[in-house]
């Protein structure tokens, strides 16, 4: 082209994929209550030198963003210790219910957080929370279509989760937040910005809620 000196290039769709190496070994240092830490000894190809990688070993997560007819969606303030700080967030939680399909464990988060119930749900996004220390994927939901959940099986909540504090925010309010640097929850940020994102073509291109994840622990 000209009045450019860039070369031209071929678009070419990006994805992540698998990528096994050989593991030499694989051992457990540490069994925690929730997670634990193991060490591996593994090549990156036949002629490199062993490395060794310790790691969290986690059962994943699901996080769920909550959207009112109104375009709004609820944050909910929770303590988190190793940060100490009070942190908007959304409803999620651990998938360490054994065969518990990802949807079901992502409608449990909702009704035990936030007391609520959806008939309408999308993947958001997923990622890895920090792939280079731990194996936790996490599938954020889009979830509409909210009604309340009973006042009689309402969950009781405990320890930290007695603290938590539910607000409806618009939509843009809360990418404004994120933008500003005033939330930080990595499941809030990246599903407040992917809603925004989807929201510009009505939220159609999202995927359905029972969407191939062969990102989970237990898919790869």
């Amino acid at each position: 082209m000209p009045g450019t000196s860039e070369t031209p290039r071929t678009a070419r769709q990006v994805s992540d994929v698998p990528s096994p190496r050989r593991l030499l070994s694989s051992s457990k240092v540490y069994e925690g209550r929730i997670w634990d830490v193991v060490s591996d000894t593994f090549q990156l190809g036949e002629d490199t030198d062993a490395l060794v990688r310790d790691y969290i070993d986690h059962p994943g997560a699901v996080a769920v963003l909550p959207m009112n007819v109104d375009g709004e969606v609820l944050l909910l303030k929770q303590y988190r210790h190793p940060v100490s700080m009070d942190l908007w967030e959304i409803p999620a939680g651990l998938l360490d219910v054994e065969g518990e399909d990802f949807v079901v464990g992502a409608a449990r988060e909702l009704a035990e957080e936030a007391d609520l119930k959806a008939a309408t749900w999308n993947v958001l996004v997923d990622f890895f929370n920090s792939p280079g220390s731990s194996s936790e994927a996490v599938r954020i939901y889009l979830a509409r279509g909210l009604s309340d959940v009973p006042e009689a099986d309402r969950h009781v909540r405990t320890d930290e989760e007695a603290e938590i504090e539910l607000h409806w925010v618009p939509l843009e309010d809360a990418v404004r937040a994120v933008l500003e640097g005033r939330l930080h929850n990595p499941s809030a940020v990246l599903g407040i910005l992917a809603a925004a994102a989807a929201k510009a073509d009505g939220f159609s291109s999202l995927r359905p809620a029972d969407a191939p994840w062969p990102a989970h622990p237990s898919q790869r």
